[in-house]
């Protein structure tokens, strides 16, 4: 790789790292996940400052082509990746599961009620946005 090609992943990298912060300090992006892709982010910047490290890795490890090695571990991360993500969503549709089950019982619970001893509760949903995660008892962990 020549020095612009060097100087261009650089700067891709800084650039991504300042958008990962943003996303952190926006809270759009969880402190875990921005932990994952600051490491992935801070790897890039230091191959674009060191072309030699990748050769020297890549010797060590003994794969003859750099950057098959930087692919390898692309894949492997990614593969973690997904199957993070993919425990992630199982986690979450085991808690939406049991959310839904407890709404049923209380709906259960309230129409078995008298008739007029208990007004009906209509709450507007709030755009995604709108909600901020402070840590409160809401937070379902």
């Amino acid at each position: 790789m020549n020095t612009k090609a060097h100087i261009l992943v650089s700067i891709v990298s800084i650039t991504s790292l300042l958008f990962i912060l943003r996303l952190v300090r926006r809270r759009q992006l969880r402190a875990k996940y921005a932990l994952l892709w600051l490491s992935v982010g801070i790897v890039f910047v230091v191959l674009g400052v060191s072309p030699l490290l990748l050769d020297k890795v890549a010797k060590r490890v003994g794969i003859d082509y750099p950057p098959a090695l930087l692919f390898l571990v692309g894949i492997i991360f990614l593969l973690l990746v997904v199957v993070h993500l993919t425990w992630e969503v199982s986690r979450l549709e085991e808690r939406t599961r049991l959310l839904a089950e407890e709404m049923a019982l209380l709906r259960t619970e309230v129409s078995a009620l008298p008739s007029g001893t208990v007004e009906p509760l209509v709450v507007a949903p709030q755009p995604p946005a709108a909600t901020s995660r402070t840590g409160s008892a809401a937070d379902l962990r």
